[in-house]
């Protein structure tokens, strides 16, 4: 039975479903498509489902002439019925895995796609889990899921975990050029997903086992978030010495060993950094260590919107006037430069913040038309000198490439730049982080 399996995917016969088709799976299920498998997505989302079935991207990372295409031809098709998981060879979970509440996994969206997988699977299966999760998942959690109706693992089905290293909006590495690292809970499992990946994605690197692979991607997101954290702790250390943190860190940037730059900002958005590190502290508490440096990392960067409007009411006191009746406008709103995603974005926070506070708060994102989300709901205004004039700050949140940042220099009373798009050059105007 297992040659069986092996075989399917050496000659791309088996049957692949991807469950959960977002920002991970879509990317993952149409790069399976093109090399020839017969790929089903399946989703909770009608609208989303819909979408796919007739071509139509919802991804900014893919082309819908691509999706089309696949879809056309019969090689990717999507659907809301999971019983059709009974049909699959294989099964990839990329469903989402947010934080509950502050410091606590909420695997609800994963173990509900799982428990849909142990009810249609079916023998000689392998069963993939790309959700970001704690180290333990896969083998504590998901294994005695789906061994639930008397099937065994590694005899009756196969079970790893590959973590996903999906970067929105970078056209340099996409999910077939970004090297996959894959763990099963044996040897076996191990080798027939290196064999699977190595498919689509030119380097595979296998590690001894799940709980490794789970680990690596904890360990990679916790690496950022505590950089990130440190350097916006000495951006706040460096305004109360008057030390420019951008030159320092052109400085820094000169050594060729030993450094590697981040950058300060309002804080960091997206899925990954703001809540994957979360788990493994989550994890870690279990086994009764503390990992200080994630959650001191975690409240530094959720502090720093707060930060911002701390800054503003400095400057605009300085200006003699009050931030409860000053009018703001925040350029950028998505969580990362050039890319639409309003995940947690730390720009929605400074607005949010900012309304508390009484301000008149408005908002231009060349990608973001409107919002609707929470208790916000405004419209892009436009750019142009009478506009800008209008406000008594501007804050550069988001460094969108569409922006015209000369017209905003030349026609603003006061910028406020919190991500250097000013760094050259020397203005009163100009108020850096």
């Amino acid at each position: 039975m297992t040659e069986n399996l092996e075989n399917k995917i050496k000659t791309n016969k088996a049957r692949i479903a991807v469950i959960g088709l977002g920002y991970v799976g879509l990317p993952l299920a149409l790069s399976f498509a093109k090399k020839g498998f017969k790929v089903l997505g399946l989703d909770n989302d009608y609208d989303r489902v819909k979408r796919l079935n007739e071509g139509t991207s919802y991804i900014l990372d893919i082309p819908s002439k691509e999706l089309k295409n696949m879809v056309r031809c019969e090689s990717l098709k999507a659907s809301t019925d999971f019983a059709l998981i009974k049909d699959m060879d294989v099964i990839i979970v990329c469903v989402p895995t947010p934080i509950k509440r502050r410091y606590t996994p909420d695997i609800s969206f994963m173990l509900s796609a799982v428990k849909s997988v142990a009810q249609y699977l079916k023998k000689n299966t392998l069963v993939v889990l790309e959700s970001t999760t704690y180290p333990g998942t896969t083998e504590e959690l998901i294994r005695p899921i789906l061994e639930e109706k008397g099937f065994k693992a590694e005899k009756d089905f196969f079970l790893a975990f590959s973590p996903e290293r999906i970067d929105p909006g970078n056209k340099h590495y996409d999910v077939t050029r970004i090297p996959k690292i894959v763990g099963g809970l044996s040897e076996k499992s191990g080798y027939l997903t290196k064999m699977l990946y190595q498919k689509i994605i030119k380097k595979v690197h296998l590690v001894s086992s799940a709980k490794v692979a789970e680990m690596t991607k904890l360990l990679e997101n916790s690496f950022r978030i505590v950089n990130i954290g440190w350097i916006n702790e000495i951006a706040m250390m460096c305004h109360k010495m008057r030390i420019d943190i951008w030159e320092v860190i052109e400085a820094a940037k000169t050594k060729p060993f030993g450094f590697m730059p981040f950058y300060p900002g309002l804080g960091v958005g997206g899925h990954c950094i703001p809540e994957d590190p979360l788990y493994l502290y989550w994890k870690a508490k279990r086994y009764g260590f503390n990992p200080k440096f994630i959650k001191l990392a975690a409240d530094t960067n959720a502090h720093m919107s707060l930060y911002a409007v701390h800054r503003l009411e400095e400057m605009l006191t300085a200006q003699k006037k009050k931030i409860s009746s000053s009018k703001i406008l925040i350029l950028g709103v998505t969580y990362k430069k050039d890319v639409k995603d309003l995940r947690k974005s730390p720009s929605l926070k400074l607005i949010e913040h900012l309304q508390l506070k009484g301000t008149r708060v408005d908002y231009h994102d060349p990608i973001i038309p409107y919002l609707k989300i929470g208790h916000l709901d405004l419209t892009s205004v436009r750019l142009n000198p009478r506009t800008i004039s209008h406000y008594d700050v501007i804050v550069v949140a988001v460094d969108h490439t569409a922006v015209n940042y000369q017209l905003v220099l030349k026609s603003a009373k006061m910028i406020f730049d919190t991500r250097n798009v000013y760094g050259k050059i020397k203005s009163q105007k100009v108020i850096k982080l």
